[in-house]
């Protein structure tokens, strides 16, 4: 009994090859599958699919399923309050890691508070209001163990530049507050949001080369504001430009700047950033680089008071409000003209301090190896946010610098924030007047050595080395904050971040395909220069799906494809090109404009007398080819599984021809 006997041939055999279309089974060719036409789906179970994967890809009803009432109320509570799930496991171990990075972290956020405050251009104990509240609102509903909640260096300035664009500060410090306040209770109402609808991953859009160059920007643009305070310089310019702050700086040169306040600032910057060369240097001293701020404020303390330095024009901070957070729900701009100005800067700065929460918290995540939901992140960021608003609080989120001593002193849980938040409370309750004879010039020296590391370098040359368009991303965020402002800065990051999108989308990769040598894999003839073309055929492969916004130019680029073959052919004396092949299986999606423009194409190749033969669309393609027609159009016999299937079908012809 041979091999090809037909007599023997089992049914289900013939059931396969009936399957085939006309052309395949020709005793000649190979067998060869047929492209599979999926069942037609309903369109309600459709929608809800996509709606799934768009809005809970991560299945957040699943600890839910097949739970009773109870079961299902207690876990609904645990979702909202993370801290009563992980809290029954919680012991003493854990607590004396929690403690000492609790108490780090609050020797760290304590000078800082005061001189973020003062770059927002508010009261220092503003400041420390903000690490006393919504530390301990996220500590309940965060998910994050590591993340330490606070004013921010970055946040503060933008907020600060925004604020000040709609009220002047000096000449109306309590309507500047209320906006303060307004524009906060609108970052919390802006994040809550994003995260309750599950719209988290629109702060995506953001890319990390913009964020890069926003953030080294901000940097610098934060450090010239310091230099008011630590070259003693009374008046300074509200703009944040370079230009205008060198101006400003170098205009002062010979009647502004203070020599005691300048050695006091350059002192304590070497004692900080030598403090933090160790702390790199050997892991094991994390904690020197996190208590040198506070070291820093107590000797320049106590120095400017025994020397009575202030009275030879040295400034301090003077007056800083004993007392915890009074209320401040009554001071927020329900109507009036500030209500909308204080929702659009609570809209801005509540994205970016969402943004730098969530990189943050993803980051120290992904080192301990445990999953952080974003979504819950933005509505325990936004629920803490309102909540300060109402406490007198501004702005707060993550800070990378006190998240990272935070994450090396061995935090295990979120409750050194509690921590951290109950040696604020101390503070403001018993030691703030002694922050009275802190000098300006230690407070910018210790902003000025903590933004230091906001600017990222390597980060910035890995890249120039990916990818070029981002790096002009990059540099147009951070040269537009350097040389105008944070808000123009931060509206050139997202134009360029939109720009790359639809820049991809409307101009996606094509490329001609050719065949490997000794082998049945066809692959772009760029990419590997020894693959070959096949005479009579124009292999080519479309890495995107079809869309109306690039449809036109799919074809158009296809069409242009086959007028430079042509050309060569002509020129060579070599055979036309007789079949274009176009290799769909990157096309993930194909829309109504899609299909014309494939039918416009079909109809301008029948005028040069090619045929169009499609290989390997997906599911979702085949069932839009089959609905619109055009797969009868051309032909199911032009329709093939692989690349190879089609040029096997194709080349016999070619030959007979011939």
């Amino acid at each position: 009994m041979g091999p090809h006997s037909t007599d023997e041939v089992p049914e289900a055999k013939e059931d396969i090859r009936s399957l085939s279309s006309s052309h395949r089974h020709t005793p000649n060719l190979p067998y060869m599958h047929k492209v599979g036409v999926p069942p037609k789906q309903n369109l309600f179970k459709e929608f809800k699919t996509t709606v799934k994967e768009t809005f809970f890809a991560d299945d957040p009803l699943r600890s839910f399923k097949d739970q009773s009432k109870s079961r299902k109320f207690i876990l609904g509570i645990q979702a909202i309050f993370p801290i009563l799930e992980w809290g029954r496991s919680y012991n003493l171990t854990k607590f004396r890691g929690d403690l000492i990075a609790g108490l780090t972290i609050a020797s760290l956020c304590i000078p800082q508070d005061i001189g973020y405050a003062k770059l927002a251009s508010l009261e220092p104990q503003y400041g420390l209001y903000s690490s006393f509240v919504p530390p301990l609102i996220y500590a309940f509903m965060g998910s994050s163990r590591d993340i330490a909640i606070g004013p921010v260096a970055v946040v503060s300035l933008l907020l600060g530049s925004l604020l000040r664009a709609e009220i002047d500060p000096t000449e109306n410090p309590a309507e500047y507050l209320r906006l303060a306040f307004t524009a906060t209770f609108f970052a919390g109402i802006t994040q809550a949001t994003l995260g309750f609808f599950r719209l988290g991953f629109l702060i995506d859009f953001l890319s990390h080369a913009a964020i890069v160059g926003f953030m080294g920007g901000a940097a610098i643009t934060i450090a010239l504001q310091q230099l008011k305070g630590f070259l003693g310089i009374k008046n300074f310019t509200k703009e944040t430009d370079i230009i205008s702050v060198m101006h400003s700086v170098w205009a002062s040169v010979h009647h502004g700047w203070n020599w005691q306040t300048i050695v006091i600032g350059a002192t304590f910057l070497g004692f900080l950033l030598f403090a933090k060369y160790i702390g790199k240097k050997n892991k094991k001293f994390f904690w020197v680089p996190a208590i040198a701020p506070l070291i820093s404020v107590i000797l320049s303390t106590f120095f400017v008071y025994i020397t009575r330095a202030d009275k030879k024009g040295v400034q301090i901070v003077k007056h800083i409000d004993k007392g915890i957070n009074p209320s401040s729900a009554s001071q927020i701009y329900f109507s009036g003209v500030y209500l909308l100005k204080g929702f659009k800067i609570g809209v801005v700065a509540g994205l970016i301090a969402l943004t730098e929460a969530v990189a943050i918290g993803r980051t120290f995540a992904s080192m301990k190896d445990y999953q952080l939901d974003g979504n819950k992140e933005m509505v325990a960021l936004g629920a803490m946010n309102i909540v300060g608003s109402m406490t007198s609080c501004y702005v707060a989120t993550g800070s990378f610098s006190r998240s990272a001593v935070n994450y090396m002193a061995g935090c295990k849980t979120a409750v050194s924030n509690i921590v951290m938040s109950c040696v604020v409370f101390l503070t403001l309750e018993f030691i703030t007047p002694l922050f009275k004879y802190t000098p300006n010039a230690i407070l910018a020296s210790i902003i000025i050595s903590a933004v230091i590391g906001l600017i990222d370098y390597d980060a910035a040359i890995l890249i120039w080395k990916i990818d070029k368009f981002d790096f002009v991303a990059c540099m147009g965020a951070f040269f537009g904050v350097v040389f105008k402002s944070v808000e123009i800065g931060l509206l050139i990051a997202v134009a360029i971040s939109f720009a790359k999108i639809l820049l991809q989308v409307t101009r996606p990769r094509t490329a001609i395909l050719g065949k490997l040598p000794r082998t049945t894999v066809y692959r772009n003839i760029q990419q590997y220069p020894e693959a070959t073309k096949i005479p009579g055929l124009l292999i080519v492969r479309i890495d995107s799906a079809i869309y109306f916004s690039n449809s036109n130019y799919v074809k158009e680029r296809i069409l242009r494809w086959l007028t430079d073959e042509e050309e060569h052919l002509k020129k060579a004396n070599l055979p036309r090109v007789q079949f274009l092949i176009v290799e769909m299986s990157p096309v993930t999606d194909i829309d109504t404009s899609g299909i014309h423009a494939l039918e416009e194409l079909h109809r301008s190749l029948l005028k040069r007398d090619v045929k169009l033969v499609l290989a390997n669309p997906g599911q979702v393609v085949i069932d839009k080819l089959h609905a619109s027609k055009f797969a009868d159009d051309i032909g199911e016999d032009k329709i093939f599984l692989t690349v190879g299937d089609a040029v096997v079908t194709c080349s016999p012809k070619l030959a007979e021809e011939v």
